[in-house]
């Protein structure tokens, strides 16, 4: 009885663990809109690839026996994609925050941001203490959503459906339209951009009178964006996760360098790929694969994973992206439906295993 009294119900934990959980989620959602989504994100990349780097030398040096495995499982997992630097948390933070400030903050804009200030992942919030009330109590949502979401055997990851769900609704609740009306012939036309049409009151909800000069469509990333493009940075990104897979056994490293590359995007330098949905779907592709048709078949296949990864980000940014005034991260969205297909494939015995999950 006293065992059934501690444990929280549903998710299977103790209540003491909860609070812990629960009390630094909250932190770790501030955290995310104090130093910004984006930032936040790199962190993970950082907490991660030391995490990774450390299962590493665990598994390969004998000279390090005393490592204790736990260390580097507590690094990856409780810290990278925990309650301190988690997307589900951090990022997921930031993001809202970011969509608050676009309705309650517009005169934060900075000069030459083209976008909704609600899309500006990259912007830090400080210490205002309202923008990271807001980043705390999305970071619990999040918190809850994948607690629960992994309890109940969700079929596909649950952090990454954790991000896309925080986000869509921080739309809801901030008044956002969830998917919005496009600028062009349909969802997928990205030619409003490419004529650098501004919004008009006739693109339907998407626009309000706090920007009115703000672009009529807006990709996620205007130097990533052309299916032909997409596609060949799919198969580089995919080889490349594949690869680091293959040659050290963590699916997560090359998901890890792949964030931390990001930090160049923040700090301006143009046109650098966002590729960690790549690189880990890439290392799936080589993880399912290599099985039953061993390393080069499934250096290969990881450079078709990378490929679709890449078309599934594009195609649910031109959807849940480029019309409303707020971040929904299409890598996020791209993970979850490939591990999603994942699972249900490996249920059906068409893989050998379901990747990292």
């Amino acid at each position: 009885m006293n065992d059934l009294i501690l444990q929280v119900p549903l998710l299977g934990m103790e209540w003491e663990a909860f609070l812990l959980l629960f009390i630094t989620a909250l932190a770790g959602g501030a955290f995310g809109a104090a130093i910004g989504a984006l930032p936040a994100f790199i962190f993970t990349g950082f907490v991660v690839f030391l995490g990774e780097g450390l299962a590493i030398l665990q598994r390969e040096v004998a000279a390090v026996p005393a490592l204790d495995a736990e260390l580097a499982v507590g690094v990856t997992g409780v810290i990278g994609f925990g309650a301190v630097t988690g997307p589900h948390i951090a990022f997921a933070g930031g993001v809202a925050a970011t969509a608050y400030a676009g309705k309650k903050y517009p005169e934060m804009t900075p000069e030459g941001w083209d976008y909704h200030f609600g899309k500006n992942i990259l912007y830090a919030f400080g210490t205002q203490r309202d923008i990271l009330a807001v980043g705390a109590v999305f970071g619990v949502l999040g918190m809850l959503i994948n607690q629960v979401g992994a309890a109940i055997g969700t079929p596909t990851d649950t952090i990454a459906l954790s991000v896309v769900l925080t986000a869509l609704i921080a739309r809801l609740v901030f008044d956002y339209p969830l998917v919005g009306r496009p600028a062009g012939g349909s969802l997928l036309d990205m030619s409003p951009f490419e004529r650098e049409e501004q919004a008009t009151a006739a693109d339907g909800g998407t626009v309000d009178d706090l920007y009115p000069n703000r672009l009529a469509t807006e990709p996620w990333l205007p130097h990533q964006y052309k299916w032909a493009g997409v596609a060949t940075i799919g198969v580089v990104g995919g080889i490349l996760g594949g690869y680091i897979w293959i040659q050290t056994g963590s699916i997560f490293l090359g998901y890890a360098i792949s964030a931390i590359s990001l930090l160049f995007l923040n700090l301006g330098v143009e046109k650098i790929p966002v590729t960690h949905h790549i690189t880990l779907i890439g290392a799936v592709g080589a993880v399912v694969v290599a099985p039953v048709a061993g390393s080069v078949v499934a250096l290969l296949a990881a450079g078709a994973f990378g490929i679709v990864a890449g078309l599934l980000g594009e195609v649910t940014q031109r959807i849940m992206y480029s019309h409303s005034g707020t971040h929904v991260d299409p890598p996020a969205m791209a993970i979850a439906l490939a591990m999603l297909v994942v699972v249900v494939l490996s249920v059906l015995g068409v893989l050998p295993n379901a990747g990292y999950l």
